[in-house]
């Protein structure tokens, strides 16, 4: 597993698939700011939570100058179909290889229910204009994350 990204690395390049299977790469979003989300798998209840309080609050986030990419080990058809159920606005991006979440130290050993298992480890990480780590969250509950990263970003 990968050292856990810390303010000021460069986040690591990627380009994935998004529900539609167009390219969708963080280096297209230069010049804006980014919130790269990691959860675990589409249409499940605590990643549907998160994604929609995403799409729920993603005017806010926009205006104040950010983007936001959902990534998990999905499929693009995955993907659509947890889009189109759910109503989904946020881009969400597929990584069945698991590279980019290793990348990003999002897939590991983590606790489940007591016991340690390997999985995606819920994680956002926010990029600055320029590429470079600003907020690295780590462990992060599904349920009142965004609600605590608009606070975090002062939004």
């Amino acid at each position: 597993m990968s050292e856990r990204l810390q303010p000021g690395d460069t986040a690591p390049a990627f380009t994935l698939p998004d529900a539609d299977g167009n390219d969708v790469s963080l280096a297209d979003h230069k010049g804006r700011k980014v919130i790269v989300y990691f959860y675990p798998a589409a249409l499940t209840p605590g990643c549907t939570k998160q994604a929609c309080d995403f799409t729920d609050n993603l005017d806010l986030l926009a205006t104040a100058g950010y983007d936001v990419i959902g990534v998990s080990p999905d499929k693009p058809e995955k993907l659509a179909k947890f889009r189109e159920k759910e109503s989904l606005k946020v881009t969400l991006v597929g990584d069945p290889s698991k590279e980019v979440l290793e990348s990003y130290a999002a897939f590991g050993e983590k606790k489940l229910y007591g016991k340690t298992v390997t999985g995606v480890i819920r994680s956002t990480i926010v990029v600055d204009e320029s590429g470079k780590v600003e907020h690295a969250f780590y462990n992060v509950k599904a349920t009142g994350h965004v609600a605590k990263i608009i606070k975090d970003l002062g939004i």
